[in-house]
């Protein structure tokens, strides 16, 4: 079973390929080569739990899902930029700081990272699991403080 980065990478390029745009573009094709022949495997996410065991307070998080999806809960300091819009806010995403993107599960901001990675970012993670780990892990942490009866 494909991983949801692979998966999400592998979706973006068959449908970049499938486009008459992009299929008869060899610069396009190429840079989608270059990208998949030196990104490192897992190298473009990150865990909660390697979240947890850093001081994440220079980190700028940002929330690729929809406005009702970010309204309904979202990580404390997350800034809302929907995966399809995140080239037009690139203003808003430094390049001399950690970046880690999230989404429900991790496709959505795996994409977002896929285009951005392309753009020349170097500095983007994506959260692995997305909001439901991170929601998951919360609700464990917490659950732990709870002292035994």
């Amino acid at each position: 079973m494909l991983s949801p980065k692979t998966y999400a990478l592998t979706l973006l390029t068959l449908l970049a390929l499938s486009s008459s745009t992009f299929a008869n573009n060899d610069d396009t094709l190429a840079i989608i080569q270059e990208h998949l022949d030196f990104t490192e495997y897992a190298g473009g996410s990150i865990s909660t739990e390697q979240l947890a065991s850093i001081d994440n307070s220079n980190i700028m998080f940002i929330d690729t899902r929809n406005q009702g999806q970010f309204n309904e809960g979202h990580i404390p300091g997350a800034i809302n930029i929907e995966w399809r819009s995140i080239l037009n806010h690139r203003e808003k995403i430094p390049t001399d700081k950690p970046v880690v993107l999230y989404c429900e599960t991790g496709l959505l901001s795996s994409k977002a990272q896929f285009i951005l990675q392309l753009a020349g970012y170097e500095n983007i993670k994506v959260l692995w699991g997305g909001y439901m780990v991170w929601t998951a892990r919360q609700s464990f942490e917490d659950a732990k403080k709870v002292p035994a009866k």
